[in-house]
């Protein structure tokens, strides 16, 4: 090949990240162009769960921990001492799903000791799984309660899902009381703890306090894009919560430009580490140094960031900002915002050009 095709190739590419990792700025003010009303409109309505798949769910979940209780009184079983919200439910950053795919996690955490067999052996994680299960079960199910490695999983025909983790509460040795999560084995977990984190840091970062605080929206933001292709093999909703923490980029009355620059940074911290780290616990989230997921989501935020450059050119028009983060979030709903401002220009042209009331020739008239 032509040594200076590619040079000119490998030029191109090193601008182009260029591009991404140094944006444009003007007297040290980056000169975005500005989307706020658009980002923040596409956000509730096509993002945040509406108040209505909320109190459904909330329903759903309510039914299970009455069942589930109902059941282990019929068996003759302990009752949960408490039952733990969790995930992305407790963060409230559940988004909205075409498919009603809602992901619900309602934990039931039982004394230790109350967590035995008949014979009183200590119940084994997946016994403790199983008794949920049998216990939730009143027959009132299509398809029925199942048994994962980590919940018992109660299906809904609607398309979504509640899952119940089951937990024991157990005390360290300064009598200090932790949970264990009934998984592959008996290990250590603190959902109340990584609840916590996330609902603190959003308080304390977000420089609003209106409609979820802008770390809230910003992390349902990148949720809705790791999940706008069916194709994407990307990261947990936690594992992205994680990294939206870390990356968090504030901007006040700008979700645009917070958004932008939240996944700039993110895409710069996965060029260099590729591990995300349990916000509460000592452990990974991620596998190894080099999971798929992860080096996927670099790459799609790369992709992303270049399609957005186009908000930076001088000349950039409402029409070309539209059409960047409808390849970005891969949804027409950008496309309707261009339509509905050409409504309106249209409108306003015809309104304008026609008096609505008779010509006053004398002084004073209607400022009189």
């Amino acid at each position: 090949m032509n040594p200076l095709l590619i040079f000119a190739a490998a030029s191109l590419t090193i601008f182009g990240v260029a591009r991404i990792l140094f944006p444009r700025h003007k007297k040290g003010v980056t000169t975005m162009y500005k989307t706020h009303k658009e980002i923040s409109k596409y956000h509730n309505d096509k993002v945040r769960l509406p108040q209505s798949t909320q109190d459904k769910l909330r329903s759903h979940r309510q039914a299970n921990q009455n069942r589930l209780k109902n059941g282990l009184k019929e068996a003759d079983k302990s009752l949960p001492k408490e039952f733990v919200k969790q995930g992305s439910y407790a963060m409230y950053t559940i988004n909205q799903h075409q498919n009603n795919d809602y992901d619900i996690d309602d934990g039931a955490a039982f004394d230790k000791d109350d967590l035995v067999g008949d014979r009183g052996a200590e119940m084994t994680e997946l016994q403790a799984r199983q008794m949920v299960r049998d216990a939730i079960d009143d027959g009132s199910f299509k398809n029925l309660p199942e048994v994962k490695t980590n919940c018992v999983r109660v299906y809904y025909q609607e398309g979504h899902h509640v899952d119940i983790p089951v937990y024991r509460k157990c005390k360290d040795m300064w009598d200090e009381e932790y949970l264990e999560l009934a998984s592959s084995s008996w290990k250590k977990s603190d959902p109340k703890g990584v609840t916590d984190w996330f609902n603190n840091a959003v308080k304390n970062k977000s420089p609003d306090s209106n409609n979820g605080q802008q770390m809230r929206r910003i992390t349902r933001l990148l949720k809705k894009l790791s999940t706008s292709r069916d194709s994407w093999n990307s990261p947990s909703g936690f594992i992205i919560s994680v990294l939206a923490d870390e990356c968090y980029s504030s901007k006040i009355d700008r979700d645009d430009e917070a958004l932008y620059e939240t996944m700039r940074l993110i895409h710069n911290r996965l060029l260099s580490n590729l591990t995300v780290r349990h916000p509460v616990l000592s452990e990974n989230l991620t596998k190894s140094n080099e999971d798929a997921c992860m080096t996927e989501f670099r790459d799609h935020l790369e992709k992303a960031l270049d399609d957005l450059q186009v908000l930076f050119d001088d000349g950039c028009t409402h029409k070309a900002a539209m059409a960047a983060w409808r390849k970005v979030f891969n949804d027409n709903f950008f496309d309707e915002q261009v339509a509905s401002e050409n409504r309106a220009a249209a409108g306003f042209a015809v309104a304008s050009s026609v008096p609505c009331t008779p010509v006053q020739k004398q002084g004073g008239g209607r400022f009189g």
